[in-house]
């Protein structure tokens, strides 16, 4: 004899984009529960208020739902979750207006429309903290891999020009005027290697990883590479020079202050002593640097003259014969140029953080 078929007990509620039917079954195993032309059709083997028998309902939704219902199976119950396809508040479940027998609400989930509005927003107001807490800490991230990079780029330079300021320190002291001739053979691959690096210095300006203004980051890298690359670098009889230990030790000099100064910066640390050596020992360090520059440009253009490296004629019909000096004698005078400006940015540094501070004083 085949299983009487029955109705469960059914209980609902509702909040603004779902729906809670809740089916008095328990042990219940392989639903059928789906929903078609608006229509929800349950059946299920279960043990409800008249025994172990097959139930079923079928319920006609009051407005559209998405056709598909979510359901999860208890000891106890089945409990089914349908999604509305408008959120809004429905006045009953079903479009018949009387409701079935067999349908109840479920005090337990019950809110009216007000208490519904305010767990909606209260939910809402959730998810956006979350939104933005993960926001905060992606940008946070962010930060922190950028302070790693800049930390790490400052440790290097430092540390390549330390080394580059201890080694010809130490060479003076024994060797003496000896150590000024041979200065280029016994660093030349480290300052090669620390201003190759420091074209970096120049993109972070660029592409705004650092606040370092752009057009004193390139004056700087560029006439720096200049001497190094062109004027010292192409010419045996430059790098046997002593202008070079001095050209080398001026930059060394400058660059093992600026350096962990920066550095400390990327962990938000302030070393009065090193903060005060940073924005003064530039004072005489960038005119002596670039007197030494411009000796070296001045001694190697008889340098360049005579080996006619990098001159050229013009073509036909000027056939002018153009001398490399001709346009180290042009960057003597950009040489000057530059120290300006970047004396002139140095000094504006200087005033703007300790004049700020006497200021305050007062």
């Amino acid at each position: 004899m085949e299983n009487q078929v029955l109705t469960p007990h059914v209980y609902w509620a509702q909040r603004h984009r779902e729906l809670y039917l809740r089916v008095e079954l328990s042990d219940v195993q392989n639903p059928a529960i789906s929903i078609a032309e608006n229509v929800l059709h349950f059946k299920a083997q279960g043990h409800g208020a008249k025994g172990d028998n097959v139930y079923e309902f079928h319920l006609e939704f009051l407005d559209p739902v998405k056709p598909e219902p979510v359901y999860k199976l208890t000891q106890r119950q089945v409990n089914i979750t349908v999604q509305k396809k408008v959120s809004q508040w429905w006045e009953r479940l079903t479009k018949q207006e009387k409701r079935p027998l067999f349908l109840a609400p479920d005090f337990d989930r019950w809110l009216d429309e007000s208490d519904a509005e305010m767990e909606l927003r209260a939910k809402e107001e959730e998810r956006l903290n979350k939104l933005r807490m993960e926001s905060e800490g992606s940008v946070e991230t962010l930060i922190n891999m950028k302070k790693g990079y800049l930390f790490m780029y400052n440790l290097v330079q430092f540390l390549g020009f330390s080394w580059m300021f201890v080694n010809m320190t130490v060479r003076f002291f024994i060797l003496g005027k000896e150590s000024f001739y041979d200065t280029f053979h016994s660093i030349a691959d480290m300052m090669y290697f620390c201003q190759m690096l420091a074209v970096v210095e120049a993109i972070n300006a660029a592409i705004g990883v650092t606040k370092s203004p752009v057009i004193p980051s390139v004056i700087q890298l560029f006439g720096r590479n200049f001497i190094l690359f062109i004027v010292i670098g192409t010419m045996e009889e430059m790098q046997n020079k002593a202008v070079v230990f001095f050209v080398f030790y001026l930059w060394s000099t400058i660059e093992i202050f600026r350096y962990p100064y920066y550095m400390l910066s990327c962990i938000d640390m302030d070393w009065k002593v090193l903060t005060w050596l940073r924005y003064t020992v530039w004072i005489p360090l960038y005119p002596l640097g670039c007197l030494a520059e411009a000796v070296s440009v001045i001694q190697s253009i008889p340098v360049f003259n005579e080996t006619g490296r990098f001159s050229f004629t013009l073509p036909y019909p000027m056939e002018i014969k153009v001398r490399f000096s001709f346009f180290l004698q042009i960057y003597l005078i950009m040489l000057f140029l530059g120290l300006y400006i970047n004396f002139r940015h140095l000094y504006k540094q200087r005033r703007r953080h300790y004049g700020q501070k006497k200021k305050k004083i007062h």
